[in-house]
């Protein structure tokens, strides 16, 4: 079984037992093992019969654990330049995140 869920204004297919990150969630202090609910299911589907919403799915919903709170993601690097005037500059950024664990899609 798998659905399709809303998280900060992008969709995500999510399956049972998946592990993916998301934007921070209350701001890194939340306890690890809490649970979330995504509200936002677009889509649940099953081998052959799916249920499609419009725009949602009325009564489904998307149960996940926390399982690292706050997590950094990969550094990018940001570059600078102006030609012909010597001006350079590289500066990074870092996002953090909130791995979590899918635990069961209901709907």
């Amino acid at each position: 079984m798998y659905a399709i869920i809303e998280e900060s204004g992008a969709q995500r297919k999510v399956q049972q037992d998946e592990e993916f990150l998301i934007d921070l969630y209350q701001g890194g202090e939340a306890k690890q093992g809490d649970a979330i609910t995504f509200d936002r299911v677009l889509l649940v589907g099953e081998e052959g019969s799916p249920k499609i919403g419009r725009p949602l799915v009325e009564g489904a919903s998307v149960t996940a654990e926390i399982l690292d709170p706050a997590v950094l993601g990969d550094k990018l690097h940001i570059y600078k330049r102006r030609p012909k005037k010597g001006y350079k500059r590289k500066t990074g950024h870092r996002q953090r995140y909130t791995r979590v664990k899918v635990t069961a899609i209901n709907g």
